[in-house]
């Protein structure tokens, strides 16, 4: 171990002692808490099939940055290396046309576990989760805006067979990887401009998700989550599946609600949101992105938005009951980098959180002590958190600090240069 690292630990360790905090428990406790890795991030959400279109729907991956993963192998190369550079164990999340199809045109209501045998093994081989997500857009049964809320009956019938499909890979994932896989269930659906029938398209989109969901699977492989949306390009107006549509729609289905942090206006952050909807639901996903203006999914950041999600997640013991992924794609920067950076910086916020001296924090507000309480929250930003994090890092067997660049620019060099 680093004699530096070590001596700035010991130190701040006995910091957060005076303020009553076991720097040793939250960092077992960080340890125990799975981030998942998102594959779109590492191929600008082209995926690997061989019949799609346009990636539309709302979505856009702006920037030329060379050495985009072209191949599964390649993918997975690039994940098993961002992996090896982040502290922890954790997940990897498919998009449903990042199959293994053999060059075959697979349409993706004909997909099965077949096509992801290569994911399981890669995952087992690594001893980390999968995740999954029926992918309703880049495909002429979405040039329309609309897959499950479509009025054409035979489009609405492709899509539900493809959600159909999707909950069985995703079961036989969870099954091979002994660990529940989370299946996230996003469709782009909406018009640009202001729509007369709000309400049939909803009412579609209610019919569609039973006949999805109707088939129950056991929880220990699969969990079903629904995530909401503000607006996207192409959807600026209408979008059918709001956050109140599919908040209702979880809490009356017992299923997972998605929070993703760059679906809501821009100056609304989801903090209050996890309280409010942890307090009827027993379980949620969350996607952590970072909007710019409006959902552009930038790589996320250490700013007070992060921090505000990991002290109410910690705060309100909720990380039990909260599976956590990153939804962003940036391709002006190494892609490995930007997986990098996303992890590392949620993990951190999480931990900073867990450092926070709680107790006394819940003391002044129980009292009444307001001004004790702001007092002791601005003096805690100070404390040295990022001597815990480097310790953390290094008995993690990941580079401390920055030291993770260099391994990235090296693997640039050797790898990512070649790719034309």
């Amino acid at each position: 171990m680093s004699k530096n690292v070590d001596q700035a630990y010991r130190l701040a360790a006995e910091r957060y002692q005076e303020h009553g905090v076991d720097t040793e428990s939250a960092l077992a406790r960080l340890g125990s808490i799975p981030v998942s890795l998102h594959c779109w991030q590492g191929d600008d959400v082209r995926g690997f099939e061989q019949f799609g279109g346009e990636l539309g729907g709302g979505l856009a991956a702006t920037g030329n940055y060379p050495g985009a993963a072209r191949t599964p192998d390649e993918l997975r190369a690039d994940a098993t290396r961002a992996l090896s550079l982040i502290p922890g164990r954790h997940r990897f999340n498919l998009h449903a046309f990042y199959g293994e199809f053999g060059g075959r045109k697979v349409d993706r209501d004909e997909i099965g576990p077949q096509h992801f045998a290569g994911w399981i093994d890669w995952a087992k081989s690594l001893g980390i989760g999968l995740d999954f997500n029926p992918t309703c857009f880049s495909h002429p049964n979405a040039a329309d805006n609309a897959t499950l809320s479509h009025a054409d009956a035979g489009i609405r019938a492709f899509w539900v067979r493809h959600g159909i499909a999707c909950r069985k890979i995703a079961e036989a994932m969870g099954r091979a990887v002994g660990k529940p896989c989370v299946t996230n269930f996003w469709i782009p659906d909406g018009m640009k401009d202001t729509p007369v029938d709000r309400k049939g398209p909803r009412e579609r989109l209610i019919e569609a998700l039973d006949a999805v969901f109707k088939d129950p699977i056991d929880p220990a492989f699969n969990l079903d989550s629904v995530e909401g949306k503000l607006f996207g390009i192409g959807v600026e107006s209408y979008t059918v599946g709001s956050h109140e549509f599919y908040l209702a729609y979880a809490l009356t289905r017992k299923i997972l609600f998605t929070l993703d942090t760059g679906h809501y206006h821009p100056t609304e952050t989801i903090t209050d949101k996890l309280s409010s909807v942890l307090s009827f639901l027993p379980e949620i996903l969350l996607h952590v992105s970072r909007g710019v203006r409006w959902d552009s999914d930038h790589v996320v950041v250490l700013n007070d938005d992060l921090e505000a999600i990991g002290q109410e997640l910690v705060r309100g013991d909720y990380l039990a009951r909260t599976h956590i992924g990153l939804d962003y794609f940036d391709a002006s920067i190494n892609r490995v980098a930007a997986w990098t950076i996303g992890v590392r910086n949620m993990q951190k916020a999480l931990l900073k959180a867990m450092l926070e001296p709680i107790g006394q924090l819940r003391a002044a507000e129980q009292s009444g002590d307001y001004t004790g309480r702001l007092a002791l929250l601005e003096e805690t930003k100070t404390l040295p958190f990022g001597a815990v994090w480097d310790r953390y890092c290094e008995v993690s067997g990941v580079p401390v600090g920055e030291a993770w660049l260099a391994d990235v620019r090296q693997y640039e060099r050797d790898v990512l240069s070649l790719r034309t």
